[in-house]
């Protein structure tokens, strides 16, 4: 166990320190804290429902940047392969003072494979979001994003599993031409208590990139699972 443990160690070592000369760049910094509720329904042996509600604070946790639903479907086609089809409707804050609603529509594929004693997986997302309906220039165009997430998570045959996480966004029309805007490294810690119930608590660092007035934001997450 020490030496899985160690390989776990060196491998989260590893991904933030590639992240942390990134951040040592930026020019504004944020505190944040990510909270959410979710909800899992096996509709039938491969097929789940899925429905979540998120709230995140943001400038140093004393407002609240956005909130969110999320519901979708998931398919599990065999041990290694996954697809979900989702949609989201969010409320963020604007600097007016405003909160604009967004409507996002994504689907995921998701590739898993067993390393011992790592489990490692790769899930791509093809994201479509408007936003600003009827009220910017540019609202209500649809923006495509392209997000890679790879992730590690450590298989200790108890009721814990630590993982760490590596994500790139690349946007694919709008706004800027560029290969790559933003960036988010984590590492949490997944407990469940039962088969039915988990919580899932993390820190992670994010940071826009290729713009003017690069934000990095480091968060706190805590989340409930409930699983029928």
């Amino acid at each position: 166990m020490n030496l899985r443990v160690n390989r776990f160690a060196v491998f989260l070592v590893f991904t933030f320190s590639m992240l942390w000369g990134v951040v040592l760049k930026g020019q504004v910094k944020d505190a944040g804290l990510w909270t959410s509720v979710n909800l899992e329904v096996k509709l039938v042996k491969k097929l789940s429902f899925n429905l979540s509600e998120e709230l995140r604070f943001n400038e140093n946790i004393t407002e609240l940047g956005a909130a969110f639903t999320d519901a979708g479907l998931s398919y599990k086609l065999n041990k290694h392969f996954q697809f979900g089809a989702s949609y989201r409707f969010i409320q963020r804050h604007r600097m007016d003072d405003y909160y604009s609603f967004r409507h996002r529509f994504y689907l995921d594929a998701k590739y898993s494979h067993k390393l011992k004693p790592f489990e490692v997986s790769l899930r791509t997302r093809l994201q479509n979001q408007v936003e600003d309906i009827g009220r910017d220039e540019d609202g209500g165009m649809p923006i495509y994003y392209l997000r890679n997430k790879l992730n590690a998570s450590l298989n200790t045959k108890k009721a814990y599993s630590p993982y760490v996480s590596l994500e790139l966004f690349s946007p694919l029309n709008y706004p800027r031409e560029v290969a790559l805007d933003g960036i988010r490294a984590t590492a949490g810690v997944e407990y469940e208590f039962t088969k039915h119930h988990k919580v899932d608590a993390f820190y992670m660092i994010q940071k826009e990139l290729n713009v003017e007035r690069q934000v990095t934001d480091f968060v706190i997450g805590i989340g409930y699972y409930y699983k029928l």
